[in-house]
């Protein structure tokens, strides 16, 4: 699995498509609190733990559940750690979730990279 990380607007998913010769079918492109693993790039992992701060859903418990679904994937989040830290307990928990699902995803990825202004930084 590669996980893939950066700023919003910095390239992610255009570098992803790239490296890894990805078409518009292989990409999801998360908007609530499922994910449709049948496709190899999942994007917008922020947006799922979102979802999931709303739903009251523990992010990293759903994608232990589903290890076996991801093995090969592509996923991509936005980094929501930087910046102030937002006054609504809402926005918190979503940083600290979208956090802790980002670590889970990074101790298992096969390669982690930080993409900034299109280019790739290799964590892992």
């Amino acid at each position: 699995m590669v996980l893939i990380i950066g700023g919003a607007w910095q390239g992610k998913l255009n570098w992803a498509r790239e490296t890894f010769e990805l078409t518009d079918c292989d990409v999801y492109a998360c908007t609530g609190g499922e994910i449709d693993f049948s496709r190899c790039c999942i994007d917008h992992l922020e947006e799922f733990t979102l979802a999931c701060v709303d739903e009251d859903l523990d992010p990293v418990s759903y994608f232990e559940e589903r290890a076996g679904l991801w093995a090969n994937s592509v996923l991509i989040c936005d980094d929501v750690s930087c910046g102030v830290v937002p006054m609504s307990a809402r926005l918190r928990r979503w940083r600290n979730e979208t956090g802790r699902l980002c670590q889970y995803l990074a101790a298992r990825a096969d390669r982690v990279s930080r993409i900034f202004c299109g280019l790739e930084q290799r964590l892992k």
